[in-house]
C-alpha cells in the first residue's frame, strides 16, 4: 500500500508551488496523490485555467470555501477539511506558501497529530500587519517539515528557535512552475498582440491594500505612473481592487486617456510572463514576481517598505522602493546602470525532485 500525501492548493500562487511536485510524484508513482482545493480562490474560470496551463487535474477534493473575512475563510477550511481528515487521513499533507489555507489545513491537521510539511518556509517581512506574515509564522512553528528556498529563509527559522532538523533547504519552486512552462511561455504571442517591441516597455502589477485601498498613496503612485510612461510604454494589467479604488478616486480615466500606458485584464501566468521575459523593468507590490526577475536578470522595483524575499535585493536584481523614488530608478534602467543579479543557489528548477527525495527519506 503506497504512502498517501495530501497536496493543497488555494489561491493561485499555490498552484504554481504545488504543480512541479505533483507531476514528479506522479512520474515516480511512489505514492498516493489527493489533490485538495480549498476553493480559497473562487474564480472558477482562472483556476480552470491554471489547472489547464500546469496540466493538472481536477481535484479530488474541493472544499468550495470561496471569500469571506481573513476569519471566515480560516474558520471554514478548518471545519471542512478536518472531516477530509477524519475519514481518510494521510500519512503527510503538503503546504504552500502563506494564504489562510495554509495556515488553516496546517493548525487542522496538527491538532489530528497528522504530518504537515511546508513548502516555501522561512520567508519573513517582519511586518505582522500583513495577514500572510501571521500565516507564515504560525505554519512554520506548527509543521514537522520546513522547506525552505534559500539561505536567509534557514536564518530566519534558527533566529526564532526552530530546529536545523526540522528545517531542509529545497529551492524555489516557483522557478521550476516556471521552467515546466518555459516553452509555453515563448510561444505566447501577448506581446505581439499588445504591440509591443522587446525590451522597449516596462510592466506593472498594483494590489497591495497599503498601496491602493488609500488616495493618499494611490494618487502619487499612479502621478509617477504617468510620469514614466512619458518615456518608456507601460503595460498595467489592472488588478480588479486597484481598478476599483482607481474609479473611487477619479484616477482611472488619467491611466485610461495615456495612450503611452496600456490598460489590460488580469492575463493568465502564462501571458503575463510572456510578457515579462521580454520587458525593460517591472514594477510591483507583489511577491513572485520578485523572484522571477531576479532568475531572469530583469530589473525590479517593488513598491513596498519591505519584502519577505530579501534576498532578491542581496543577491537579486531587485530594489525597495517609494513612487518618488521611481522616476530616478527609471532613469538608471534607460542608461544601463541598474545592478546585475545573481540567481540565488537552488533556484535552478530541481527543487521539486529536491522535495520528493526529502519526502522518500521522512515516509522511509
Amino acid at each position: 500500500m503506497k504512502p498517501v500525501i495530501h497536496l493543497i492548493v488555494a489561491a493561485r500562487p499555490n498552484f504554481m508551488k504545488i504543480a512541479p511536485l505533483y507531476h514528479k510524484l506522479k512520474q515516480l508513482n511512489l505514492f498516493d496523490i489527493v489533490f485538495v482545493h480549498t476553493g480559497q480562490h473562487y474564480d472558477i474560470n482562472m483556476s480552470a485555467s491554471f489547472l489547464n496551463d500546469l496540466s493538472l487535474p481536477k481535484p479530488d477534493i474541493n472544499l468550495g470555501i470561496g471569500s469571506g473575512t481573513h476569519a471566515e475563510q480560516t474558520g471554514y477550511v478548518m471545519i471542512s477539511y478536518e472531516k477530509v481528515l477524519i475519514e481518510n487521513p494521510p500519512d503527510w499533507i503538503v503546504v504552500a506558501g502563506d494564504v489562510n489555507s495554509t495556515l488553516a489545513c496546517t493548525v487542522t491537521a496538527k491538532k489530528l497529530n497528522l504530518k504537515v510539511a511546508h513548502l516555501e518556509a522561512g520567508l519573513r517581512s517582519y511586518d505582522r500587519t500583513m495577514p500572510e506574515e501571521i500565516n507564515r509564522i504560525v505554519t512554520d512553528t506548527l509543521a514537522d517539515v520546513l522547506w525552505t528556498p534559500s539561505e536567509d529563509a534557514d536564518v530566519n527559522l534558527r533566529n526564532e528557535g526552530i530546529e536545523n532538523s526540522r528545517i531542509i533547504r529545497v529551492g524555489n519552486m516557483m522557478i521550476d512552475s516556471f521552467e515546466f512552462l518555459r516553452n509555453i511561455i515563448e510561444n505566447q504571442n501577448t506581446r505581439e498582440h499588445l504591440g509591443l517591441h522587446p525590451k522597449k516597455y516596462g510592466i506593472i502589477t498594483l494590489h497591495r491594500p497599503s498601496n491602493v485601498d488609500s488616495c493618499y498613496t494611490l494618487c502619487p503612485i499612479i502621478s509617477a505612473i504617468t510620469e514614466l510612461a512619458e518615456k518608456t510604454k507601460l503595460v498595467f494589467p489592472i488588478h480588479p481592487r486597484t481598478q476599483r479604488m482607481a474609479s473611487k478616486y477619479d484616477l482611472l480615466a488619467k491611466l485610461q486617456k495615456n495612450d503611452n500606458i496600456v490598460l489590460v485584464e488580469p492575463l493568465r501566468y502564462v501571458e503575463f510572463m510572456n510578457l515579462v521575459i521580454q520587458s525593460q523593468f517591472v514594477i510591483t507590490d507583489s511577491g513572485g514576481i520578485q523572484e522571477e526577475t531576479t532568475y531572469l536578470n530583469i530589473p525590479c522595483m517593488t513598491l513596498r517598505k519591505n519584502t519577505e524575499r530579501p534576498i532578491t535585493c542581496s543577491q537579486g536584481t531587485n530594489r525597495l522602493v517609494n513612487y518618488d523614488d521611481l522616476n530616478i530608478c527609471h532613469e538608471e534602467i534607460l542608461k544601463g546602470k541598474w545592478p546585475h543579479g545573481r540567481k540565488p543557489d537552488l533556484w535552478d528548477g530541481k527543487t521539486a525532485t529536491r522535495v520528493v527525495n526529502s519526502l522518500e527519506s521522512l515516509i522511509a
